[in-house]
This record gives C-alpha cells, sequence and structure tokens, in this order.
C-alpha cells in the first residue's frame, strides 16, 4: 500500500474518536455536553501520563509551594476547562448562539470601539486562557468583527473542521507565516481588527520573563502596533463557577514605548491572570521551551 495512503487511513483513525465525541456532544442539552466533556477532560490528563507530567512541571516551576493534593486539584480543573473550550471551539457554529452567557467590562472595550469609529485598526492581545474563543464572539456581536491567526494541524480532517469552526467567531483568519503574516498588516492597516494569543513559545521570540521564567516571547504584536499606530488591548475571557458563563475584561491598552517594554508589560498582565485563576490557563503548551 503507498506511504500516502497509509498516512491518509492513519490521520483518519485518528481522528474518529474526535468526531464521535463531537457527534455525541450535539445531540446533548448545552449543560450535560459540557459535564460530558468537563469529565472527558480531567480523564485524560489525570490518565495521560504526558499531559499530566507537562501539567504538573509547569505548576511545580511557577507554584513551588503547592501540595500535592493542590496541583493535583489544578490539574484536574485545567483539563476540564480545555475540554470544556475545546469543544465549544469545534462547534462554534452552536457555541455562536450562546450570547447571554457572554458578559464584559472595562476601559479597554471604549478603546477599541472608539478605534472602530475612527476606522482605525487594533490589536487584541489574549492567551490560551478561559474561552479565549469568546472574545471573538463578543467583538462581533458589538459590530467589531475580529479576525484570527492559526496554527495548521498535520490532520487533514481535523484541520478542516477547525478552520471551519473557526469561521464563525470572525472574519477573516490566517496561517500562521510569511503570506498571513502580509495578509494580516494589509487588513490592520485598511481598519480591520485582529486577536493574537501570544501565551506560546516563539522560535524568533525574544527571551522575556513570563511568569517568572524567561520564555521567548513574540515582540511582533507590540513592533505592529508601534508601526502602524494601532490600539494593543489585552483581553481575558474568564469561565465563572458553573462553567458556562463568561465573564470578559477588557484591560487599559499598552502604552506605546518600545517593543521590549510593550511585551513586557503583556506578559506581566497574562501572568497576573493565570495567577490568580491557574485552572483556566492552557498548562499543556511547552511554553518555557528550552530548546
Amino acid at each position: 500500500m503507498p506511504q500516502y495512503k497509509k498516512s491518509h487511513i492513519y490521520r483518519a483513525v485518528e481522528f474518529a474518536p474526535i468526531w464521535v465525541v463531537l457527534a455525541i456532544g450535539r445531540i446533548l442539552p448545552f449543560w450535560l455536553r459540557g459535564k460530558m466533556f468537563g469529565l472527558l477532560g480531567k480523564l485524560i490528563v489525570m490518565y495521560l501520563p504526558k499531559a499530566r507530567k507537562r501539567v504538573h512541571r509547569g505548576l511545580i516551576t511557577v507554584f513551588p509551594g503547592l501540595s500535592k493534593k493542590e496541583i493535583n486539584s489544578i490539574t484536574k480543573k485545567v483539563g476540564c476547562n480545555t475540554a470544556l473550550t475545546l469543544s465549544e471551539l469545534l462547534m462554534n457554529d452552536d457555541y455562536k448562539k450562546r450570547k447571554k452567557l457572554i458578559s464584559a467590562d472595562g476601559e479597554g472595550f471604549e478603546t477599541l470601539k472608539e478605534a472602530k469609529s475612527n476606522g482605525q485598526g487594533a490589536i487584541i492581545v489574549s492567551a490560551h486562557f478561559g474561552q479565549w474563543e469568546a472574545i471573538r464572539h463578543h467583538l462581533a456581536e458589538n459590530n467589531m468583527e475580529t479576525g484570527a491567526v492559526y496554527r495548521k494541524n498535520n490532520n487533514p480532517f481535523y484541520e478542516r473542521l477547525f478552520l471551519k469552526s473557526i469561521k464563525y467567531g470572525g472574519l477573516p483568519i490566517i496561517a500562521r507565516g510569511g503570506k498571513g503574516n502580509i495578509s494580516m498588516i494589509r487588513h490592520l492597516k485598511k481598519g480591520g481588527f485582529f486577536a493574537l494569543l501570544v501565551d506560546q513559545d516563539s522560535h524568533s521570540g525574544k527571551p522575556i520573563k513570563f511568569l517568572g521564567q524567561e520564555a521567548r516571547t513574540t515582540t511582533a504584536p507590540a513592533e505592529m502596533a508601534l508601526r502602524y499606530d494601532l490600539p494593543l488591548v489585552p483581553v481575558f475571557a474568564v469561565r465563572q463557577e458553573n462553567g458556562q458563563n463568561i465573564k470578559l475584561e477588557y484591560e487599559e491598552a499598552i502604552i506605546h514605548t518600545d517593543a521590549i517594554t510593550m511585551t513586557n508589560e503583556i506578559n506581566d498582565r497574562i501572568s497576573a491572570r493565570i495567577q490568580k485563576n491557574p485552572d483556566q490557563w492552557y498548562w499543556l503548551h511547552n511554553r518555557w521551551n528550552k530548546k
């Protein structure tokens, strides 16, 4: 059998469990769907050694005083929130209808409204924290449609589903990379908005403190904000105790100084959110990659 066909079959088998749980999720009431995915997330992160070790390693690095019981408790909540968010994201057509679950506050929202009324573009920065996709839904609901950047997936079946899903949150959607960056800049210069999740390891990034540890961090959002005179607004989507309601907090825009200082401020804002709600951050990223 040709290697391509082997690979294609392997990818189909790899994607099948995701398709099955999403199909089941779609026929369940929203609250019960959340319970199911929350439980699945807890089981995966606690019983998949690689996932459990990565979360534990990150928690021990950032919070060395935590007991084993506290680490396990946070790890379960991380699994629950991650599964909830990913399920909502992969069923974004349905989540788009849940506008009543989202509330918002903060002066950054007024900054963005002013930019929109002036025909000025804007950059929203956030992290894989809480229900990050709720940010774009809320902005779209308020006539501020916001694009996003995503990383292509190796599995063609997952790639098609993911790309189709995130388009429900707003357009344009561009793939990370050279041509994508050019498209994003053009959109911003025309007065468009883009939301960027900036908490992942960046091979070309600068060593900047993140949760007290040096981490390779992209300075691109700050550089674009400076070059094109755009507001740079941190926004965080905090999942509430009931697991369904989301509180968006639009923070004060980052003051324009220089790219390193501004990126330090972004990392400090993200770090403060994670320290307050460590269970809502995606600890499965290899954030402090030393390679």
